[in-house]
């Protein structure tokens, strides 16, 4: 019953920006974490950002000091705010929301970072 819906995904040049969301839909008593991760070709899939309940965040230090993750409960809503983008960001990031106990990933949104 639960549904992730990504958006936000595209292209950008270099140092650009791109905001990230993801949206969970249907039964939903309780989200106990969010997160997205990223998959490059060729690459394994590996995690850029989480943040808990209580607000504390983690980045990958790839990363770090230029994605922001942050969440609208009310909404069940998870955004990756992503600027000075490189190159080497280029990859589909998928959104993990953990509803109820049960783990949810989104479709997957593809951002391209041209140099």
């Amino acid at each position: 019953q639960v549904r992730l819906a990504e958006s936000g995904g595209g292209l950008a040049q270099a140092g650009g920006s791109l905001r990230l969301s993801c949206a969970a839909s249907g039964t939903i008593f309780r989200i106990n974490a969010m997160g997205w991760h990223r998959q490059a070709p060729g690459k394994q899939r590996e995690l850029v950002a989480a943040i808990t309940m209580g607000g504390s965040t983690n980045y990958a230090d790839s990363v770090k000091g230029r994605f922001t993750i942050s969440t609208d409960i009310a909404k069940n809503t998870v955004y990756l705010q992503m600027t000075s983008l490189k190159p080497e960001d280029t990859a589909v990031y998928y959104c993990r929301l953990v509803v109820d106990g049960h783990q949810y990933w989104g479709q997957g949104a593809q951002v391209t970072v041209s140099s």
